[in-house]
């Protein structure tokens, strides 16, 4: 790969300033919502528009993913996503605010971004050498979490002076940057075993195809198993540790500020650790090193009595996020045939976009019938336990060791 850290470089930096609009927006529509019509309806459908279209998009999006050119996917969701946030802010600007109209868009984006994320994640070991892989991950994590970590900020002090159009406008011109970083300087080859067949039953081909390798490789399903099982178990410690604080250490608003700001921080302090690290050199060990940690921090989310402390141990809960995305993601990036990666990571998708909502389904209810520390010490326990379970198996022990494609 010649000149990887030139295409690596602008790439991840087109990405991370796409990604900052989008980010953007998505925090201020959230409050939008939240301070305009106090609902916890509109608060469910938002969530829901934003979150299904990509669960609902994921088996297309995959197979594009290895068919196509993964850059151009890559730039028209992108585009695609900045011209209906475009026609939503020209609405807004003009006075004509209008709910119905901005959850429409909310879908759209959704859209867009189930097209997006298997294309990223497959492109990246286009252009990224395997011995590289993890660092390059890790350093993606951390420019994502520096998102995560300042956009909230910076949403809620610009809807305090400005219309909420603005920030839509805000998100087209980064979309703009970003889709032209990545289209004039960063060269991608079209995949391995790109086809271009037409038709429904093409398509449907593929994806059965896609299926039929996740299927057929033994560590590739325990891997996606235990990211489902994970993804729920975590859903306490991810949803309700902001209810939790407010009932058990008082609603102020600066504690569930500080909540959010330390966990982001803490992701963020944990991508860069492992970009500079790069983990244990068996990626299972490191990834049941993460399982461990979480458990721990959830476990002690429901037993420690004093706030300063929860917040020292919301920092490390954040730090162990990193530990576990960044290998697991690579482990799939180096070891999947190129020919399938996109649908392997749309299944991916579809496990952390359903995985979460069902997590809730089961703990949100759960919550008010029993204390939510109840729930955060027994997760945490689960999730501690579940870490010996990626270690004896061989098959994933083998898949994150050195070694060929599955």
């Amino acid at each position: 790969m010649v000149n990887w850290k030139r295409d690596a470089g602008f790439f991840i930096g087109g990405q991370f300033v796409s990604m900052f609009g989008s980010m953007l927006v998505q925090y201020a529509i959230t409050w939008h919502i939240t301070l305009e019509t106090l609902s916890g309806t509109w608060m469910t459908l938002f969530t829901c528009a934003a979150l299904l279209p990509m669960v609902l998009i994921s088996p297309l999006a995959g197979v594009w993913a290895d068919r196509y050119n993964r850059k151009y996917l890559i730039n028209i969701s992108d585009s695609a996503i900045a011209v209906a946030t475009l026609a939503l802010a020209v609405v807004f600007s003009v006075g004509r605010e209008n709910m119905l109209l901005m959850l429409v868009v909310v879908v759209l984006r959704g859209f867009g971004q189930g097209v997006q994320q298997p294309a990223v994640n497959a492109l990246i070991p286009q252009i990224v050498p395997p011995e590289h892989l993890t660092r390059f991950n890790g350093i993606q994590s951390t420019s994502q979490s520096l998102t995560m970590f300042a956009t909230p900020m910076l949403a809620g002090a610009l809807l305090t002076f400005l219309p909420i159009s603005y920030i839509f406008f805000i998100d087209v011109a980064t979309a703009a940057v970003g889709v032209s970083v990545v289209f004039f300087f960063v060269r991608v080859p079209r995949p391995e075993g790109a086809r271009g067949g037409t038709g429904a039953g093409a398509y449907l081909e593929e994806l059965k195809d896609g299926l039929r390798y996740v299927a057929d490789v033994p560590w590739l399903k325990i891997l996606l198993a235990y990211m489902a099982f994970f993804c729920v178990c975590m859903t306490p410690a991810a949803m309700l540790t902001p209810l939790q604080a407010a009932r058990t250490f008082g609603g102020d608003v600066w504690r569930l500020t500080a909540i959010e700001v330390l966990f982001s921080l803490g992701m963020v302090l944990g991508g860069a650790a492992i970009a500079m690290w790069g983990g244990f050199r068996n990626k299972t060990h490191t990834m049941a090193m993460a399982s461990f940690a979480f458990g721990v921090t959830t476990f002690l989310f429901g037993v420690v009595p004093n706030f300063w402390v929860y917040l020292a141990i919301m920092l490390l809960c954040g730090m162990t996020v990193p530990f576990f995305n960044t290998p697991s993601t690579t482990i799939m990036q180096t070891k999947v045939k190129p020919r399938v990666m996109g649908r392997v990571f749309s299944v991916m998708m579809m496990i952390n976009g359903l995985a979460m909502p069902l997590g809730m389904a089961l703990f949100g209810p759960l919550g008010d019938a029993v204390r939510i520390e109840a729930l955060l010490v027994a997760t945490g326990a689960l999730m501690f336990a579940s870490g010996f379970v990626l270690l004896a198996s061989k098959a994933l022990v083998g898949a994150g060791g050195m070694g060929e494609e599955a």
